[in-house]
């Protein structure tokens, strides 16, 4: 199975309207940023187990581990959860940064050091969430 039929499986799984909502952010991203890094996170560990919920992410950065060690990351990602959407702003060493600078335009959000959390688009001002994810696929926060 390719990713872009792995996204779209992963997306036409949502009843509606989540399903809707979320083929509607993929396409805000992707309009943001139509040629970067697609990811599929599928929530299993190596032993298959269900650590988290699957996601979609996009773009790339570094993660740089205090041991050295590096390893590649999407920039932005989005999932859908129980209680609404997740979407990911990774790569913030100022954990403040999102709530401070998106949170209180945002609408019906709770937002967190990398995500913000809504139960649907209508809750929230989706130019304001266009700007965080702009802002995330830029990569100003990020060692190159």
């Amino acid at each position: 199975m390719t990713l872009k039929d792995q996204i779209d499986e992963y997306i036409n799984s949502q009843p509606e309207p989540k399903r809707g909502e979320m083929q509607d952010l993929h396409r805000m991203i992707l309009r943001v940023r139509p040629k970067c890094k697609l990811w599929f996170l599928d929530g299993k560990n190596d032993e298959g187990k269900i650590v988290s919920n699957p996601n979609i992410g996009y773009g790339s950065y570094i993660i740089k581990y205090a041991d050295g060690t590096k390893k590649e990351f999407y920039q932005v990602g989005i999932s859908a959860n129980t209680a609404g959407i997740s979407v990911y702003i990774m790569g913030l060493e100022d954990k403040k940064f999102l709530a401070e600078t998106y949170g209180k335009d945002l609408g019906k959000a709770t937002v967190t050091g990398y995500c913000i959390r809504f139960k649907t688009l209508k809750d929230i001002n989706v130019e304001v969430l266009q700007a965080a994810v702009r802002y995330g696929l830029s990569g100003q926060n990020r060692e190159r």
